[in-house]
């Protein structure tokens, strides 16, 4: 019942702001090309949804392949940085020097070495989703339960049993922590990829947009990217619920 309260007040709060915002655009007589109006945005929304969708479609492709690809190899790298204490002292600070670098720097370096196809978009996404992924997974590691740990040393578990069977699953409430963040990212990575230069996407359409000062198409553009990050969002919440089924396992990964 609370939640339902909060996210109510959430969502009052937010038609008050779009509602501010038309009151202040249209008595300030601002013009359409610099600002226009939520309702004018809506507007074009429904008008160009049939000109937009392939555009959408082709983002949420890219932005789940990229983030499919982001994930596996950041966990893959954040289980042999945990396993491997020489590897984690040798990459670990690189790994987080790496995170000053911005991925818009390394985009003319993409293109140079892989040219315009698909691959260096997906390492663009893989690079802004693989961080936190690998970040989350790490600590979720190190918070497993000491006294477990014991245990399954006194009963004669080897490291790799310790691991796989009990802190790779007490990490899951960090590990999807940092995929539910990774996967708000991904979309926009893959709107950044296609500014790299593509035939369709959101990032496509949002050029085009800004080329013609068609200010009321970049806003429905960044509507767009916005709720795709919240239902990626939900989507992976809802997968965490699926695979974290007890919740207990919440309440002892908290007490840690």
């Amino acid at each position: 019942m609370r939640q339902a309260i909060k996210k109510g007040r959430t969502i009052i709060f937010i038609v008050f702001l779009l509602f501010v915002w038309e009151l202040i655009v249209q008595f300030a007589q601002i013009p359409h090309w610099l600002l226009p109006a939520p309702s004018a945005i809506v507007i074009e929304a429904i008008r160009s949804y049939k000109a937009f969708s392939p555009h959408v479609l082709a983002s949420v492709q890219l932005a789940l392949l990229g983030l499919a690809i982001g994930i596996m190899f950041g966990l893959s790298v954040a289980v042999l940085l945990h396993r491997s204490t020489m590897i984690r002292e040798l990459f670990y600070p690189i790994l987080i020097v790496s995170q000053n670098i911005p991925v818009l720097v390394l985009a003319p370096l993409l293109i140079i070495w892989f040219g315009f196809g698909l691959l260096p978009k997906l390492i663009i996404i893989c690079l802004v989703c693989f961080f936190p992924i690998v970040i989350a997974a790490m600590d979720g590691f190190r918070q497993t339960s000491p006294e477990l740990k014991h245990y399954f040393e006194m009963v004669g578990a080897t490291k790799a049993q310790t691991f796989w069977k009990l802190e790779w699953p007490y990490a899951y409430p960090s590990i999807f922590s940092g995929i539910k963040i990774a996967a708000t990212y991904s979309v926009m990575g893959a709107v950044i990829a296609e500014w790299l230069g593509a035939k369709k996407g959101i990032g496509v359409y949002m050029t085009l947009a800004q080329s013609s000062f068609r200010t009321d198409r970049v806003f429905v553009a960044i509507f767009a990217i916005i709720l795709l990050s919240l239902l990626l969002f939900s989507v992976i919440r809802i997968i965490e619920k699926l695979v974290v089924k007890g919740r207990g396992l919440y309440a002892e990964h908290s007490r840690h």
